[in-house]
């Protein structure tokens, strides 16, 4: 590796790293986002919302690949990733500004999501350019090599941010950290976007696209040649559903939804449960690098389908060992004290609500929400029509009560309702968090670590792949959109998805259904339409038609 190739990848790397550092430090502090924008709703719709805040920022991550994606082939890689971490940084410093919903109610949930979606809008412009920046100063034979330094910084990101938090949390009183010390890693956003332009400052422009500026060969309508003709097009739909999809579901499983089950389903401390996930990270990410080296040697197919199906078939059995690892105590009672909800099955709401339209009042949503909530197995029993649910432990029954027919007296049914089901649940043995005595941090960091090897076999060659399935001219657009539409959409939004899941089913696993599918889907889809491409020229004017190697002569 030459000076300026180390240049490279390390300005494209560092930059990258801090954006991912600003755009996950949302999910990181779910819990204090809900208590200060999202305070006006009941507990679990307040978090459900949280997450889909956080997810808002997926959602139009593919917009974001389009318009930056299409700037990246006319204008250049350089220039389109020097914006898109402007607009990442000013964005997540001004999230840490703003007010709580104490101070200025609903539009503070509305300035938090808008700061969200430019998230999301830069950081669909961001990967895009920094992987293809760098596949093309890699010479060929160790693409997958160079651009898994790439596929590092989502991982780092997530850990730099999870280390600032911890510092944080352990140097300020509790009260202190939820008043005003969650702002923080926000605020110093400003001082990494000014690092972060400095270092990008230094770099020139992709060779192959001057070249190709040179030569006038560029694009000058680059999404039209990308999705409006159906070689490109059909490229980009096998690289999503056989590729980026069930990669995206096991990313967010192994790392954010490790993270939201063990704080909010097993009831772990979040300090505890970072230094968790932050231990397995570091034990993890040089992955990243091994799997890129060894997708150049033996090709990027087997390594991500194989990734995929792993995560299919592993993903019960490690979670279910990390709630014995974790929480013995709630693994015991799911087991020897079974619940029932008995409810009119017309009252019973699937929990998902992106709009926010919905409040789930009903008797039947509000004892499966506590239940949820409180990371309590049931079975569903059909009751008559117009029943007031009612919850059944052993031989006690809870009754539920549905808010609006409540009316002024809701507050108050709300607090008997829940002291009444809380004693129940806790004299059934469901514990109120997860008992640190217990925790067998070894057991539990080993399973976690899995997790990210699982991470790291799908992501570590994606951006090879990605760059080597489209031409010059219409790579940044052209990779950028199956990319973050099966992260910003597939990966993104299992969070909430799951949660809603859980609450709909009864079950503290059943989430796990939605990312075991798709990753399974992925490998039968991959396995059959999509191309190995690691001896492709990526020079050639359609690499999609030509997977001929590129003279070492012309290795830049």
């Amino acid at each position: 590796m030459t000076a300026e190739e180390r240049k490279v990848i390390i300005a494209s790397s560092a930059g990258t790293v801090f954006e991912w550092y600003d755009f996950y430090l949302a999910g990181s502090l779910a819990a204090n986002i809900a208590a200060n924008f999202f305070s006006g709703v009941n507990p679990t719709a307040g978090f459900i919302f949280t997450l889909l805040g956080f997810a808002a920022g997926f959602a139009v991550r593919p917009f974001g690949a389009l318009f930056f994606g299409r700037l990246g082939d006319i204008v250049g890689r350089k220039y389109t990733f020097l914006v898109t971490m402007t607009l990442m940084g000013i964005a997540t410093f001004v999230v840490g500004c703003l007010p709580s919903y104490g101070s200025w109610g609903i539009i503070s949930p509305i300035l938090f999501i808008a700061c969200r979606l430019l998230q999301g809008l830069a950081l669909g412009g961001e990967y895009g350019g920094a992987a293809t920046y760098v596949a093309e100063h890699a010479p060929h034979g160790r693409r997958g090599f160079y651009t898994s330094w790439i596929q590092t910084t989502a991982t780092v990101g997530l850990f730099l941010s999870l280390i600032v938090i911890v510092l944080l949390r352990t140097s300020m009183s509790a009260a202190d950290f939820a008043a005003w010390g969650w702002r923080v890693p926000f605020l110093v956003s400003i001082v990494l976007l000014a690092v972060s332009i400095w270092i990008r400052l230094q770099l020139a422009e992709s060779p192959a696209f001057v070249k190709m500026k040179e030569e006038g060969t560029h694009s000058k309508a680059p999404l039209t040649e990308a999705f409006g003709r159906w070689d490109n097009l059909k490229v980009a739909i096998f690289a999503l559903i056989g590729g980026t999809a069930g990669q995206a579901v096991i990313w967010y499983g192994g790392q954010f939804y490790a993270l939201f089950f063990l704080t909010q389903t097993l009831k772990m401390d979040p300090i505890t449960a970072n230094y968790a996930i932050a231990g397995s990270l570091a034990i993890g990410t040089p992955f990243f690098i091994f799997f890129g080296w060894l997708s150049d040697k033996i090709g990027r197919k087997p390594i991500i389908l194989g990734g995929c199906l792993l995560g299919a078939i592993l993903y019960f059995p490690l979670f279910q060992a990390l709630t014995n690892a974790v929480n013995p105590t709630l693994e015991a009672a799911l087991e020897k004290s079974p619940v029932t909800v008995i409810a009119d099955d017309s009252e019973c709401h699937f929990q998902f609500n992106p709009t926010g339209t919905s409040t789930f009042t009903t008797s039947c949503d509000v004892a499966k929400s506590f239940l949820a909530t409180n990371s309590v197995n049931y079975a569903n029993v059909a009751a008559p029509a117009g029943t007031v649910a009612k919850i059944k432990i052993g031989d006690k029954e809870i009754e539920s009560f549905d808010r609006v027919k409540a009316g002024a007296e809701a507050a108050a049914k709300n607090t008997a309702f829940v002291k009444d089901a809380t004693d129940a649940i806790r004299a059934a043995g469901y514990p109120a968090g997860a008992d640190p005595a217990k925790v067998n941090m070894v057991k539990t960091i080993g399973i976690l670590t899995i997790l990210v090897l699982l991470v790291t076999m799908v992501y570590g060659p994606m951006a090879a792949m990605l760059v080597e399935l489209f031409p010059t001219r219409i790579r940044y657009s052209g990779m950028s959109l199956p990319y973050h539409i099966g992260n910003g959409w597939f990966g993104g939004f299992l969070p909430p998805t799951a949660f809603a899941i859980v609450a709909a089913t009864g079950n503290i696993f059943s989430g796990l259904w939605y990312p075991v599918i798709i990753a399974g889907a992925t490998f039968v889809i991959g396995m059959i339409f999509v191309p190995e491409t690691k001896d492709r020229d990526i020079f050639g004017d359609d690499p999609i038609e030509s997977p001929h190697k590129r003279p070492a002569s012309a290795d830049i």
